[in-house]
C-alpha cells in the first residue's frame, strides 16, 4: 500500500479525533465502554505528542500517535480507518515508530493495550513484542507490551 505520511498540526485535532473513532468503534461492544482512545483531548495531544498521519489518495487512513520518554519511545495511539483495515497499515505504522525512535538514539518501544483486544495482542506478538506485565484495572486487563530495537 502506497501512503504518505506527515506530522499532524494543531488544525488536524478534528481529524485525528474522528479517525481514531471510527478505528476504535468495533472495540466499544467488546469492552463495553468507549476506548481510552476515543475519549482523549485531540487538541492537546496534537500539541504536546508526536501525531504522524498517514494518507493514502489524499485521504486520512491512519495515524500514530507517540510520546519521547526518558528511556524508550511509547506508542501511545494506532488507528486505522475501517476501510483500510487488514491492508498493513497498521504493520506500516508500527515500523514507522520504530523507525522514529531509533532516530531518537532510543533502543526500545513500548505500548499497552486492552487485554480483550486479543487481535492487537496478537500482531504485536507476531511483530516481536513482548508481554511485559498485566494490570488489573477498574476499565479492564491492561497488556503491556515492549520490542527491543536492533541498531
Amino acid at each position: 500500500m502506497r501512503f504518505t505520511l506527515r506530522r499532524a498540526v494543531a488544525a488536524d485535532a478534528g481529524a485525528v479525533r474522528v479517525l481514531t473513532r471510527d478505528a476504535y468503534a468495533k472495540w466499544v461492544p467488546v469492552i463495553g465502554r468507549e476506548p481510552k482512545p476515543m475519549t482523549k483531548n485531540y487538541d492537546t495531544a496534537v500539541r504536546l505528542n508526536r501525531i504522524d498521519l498517514a494518507h493514502v489518495d489524499g485521504e486520512l487512513a491512519g495515524l500514530i500517535e507517540t510520546i519521547d520518554r526518558s528511556d524508550h519511545l511509547l506508542i501511545e495511539n494506532v488507528a486505522v480507518a475501517p476501510a483500510r483495515h487488514g491492508q498493513g497499515l497498521g504493520r506500516a505504522l508500527l515500523a514507522h515508530a520504530e523507525t522514529v525512535a531509533r532516530a531518537a538514539g532510543y533502543r526500545e518501544v513500548r505500548l499497552y493495550t486492552n487485554q480483550k483486544f486479543a487481535a492487537n495482542v496478537e500482531l504485536y506478538l507476531s511483530l516481536g513484542y513482548r508481554i511485559d506485565r498485566e494490570e488489573e484495572s477498574e476499565l479492564g486487563v491492561t497488556v503491556y507490551m515492549s520490542k527491543t530495537l536492533s541498531p
